[in-house]
């Protein structure tokens, strides 16, 4: 994570929470590693769910507003983008009000990269 003027990590976003940093020790080979593989790529196979993880990336979180706004896709179809994401463990979504906050899931992420590295 970056550091901001004062050389201090910024905190998290409140409504996201802090984020999971436990080592993910499950095998990265085997039946159930590739089921969740395959579903982690299946999720990731439509080009606005990139984009998507690519706009929560730039930021702790995101609601669901500003994502509508930076893409060319009604809400309902962003919502149901941010629901496969969800689904996965890639995206985790907290209700702030009457917003849902969105955020990566960086612990997910770490697992797609150590899947993907084992083939």
């Amino acid at each position: 994570m970056a550091t901001d003027a004062s050389g201090q990590r910024p905190r998290p976003d409140p409504c996201c929470g802090p984020p999971d940093d436990r080592p993910d020790l499950r095998p990265v080979e085997g039946p159930e590693a590739d089921r969740e593989l395959t579903a982690l790529a299946k999720a990731l196979g439509h080009p606005a769910r990139l984009q998507i993880l690519r706009l929560l990336a730039r930021r702790d979180s995101c609601v669901c507003g500003d994502i509508v706004d930076q893409l060319p896709l009604s809400a309902s179809t962003v919502s149901e983008h941010l629901r496969i994401l969800k689904s996965v463990g890639l995206v985790r979504g907290d209700v702030d009000g009457p917003r849902v906050c969105y955020c990566l899931e960086a612990r997910a992420l770490r697992r797609l990269k150590a899947l993907v590295g084992s083939l």
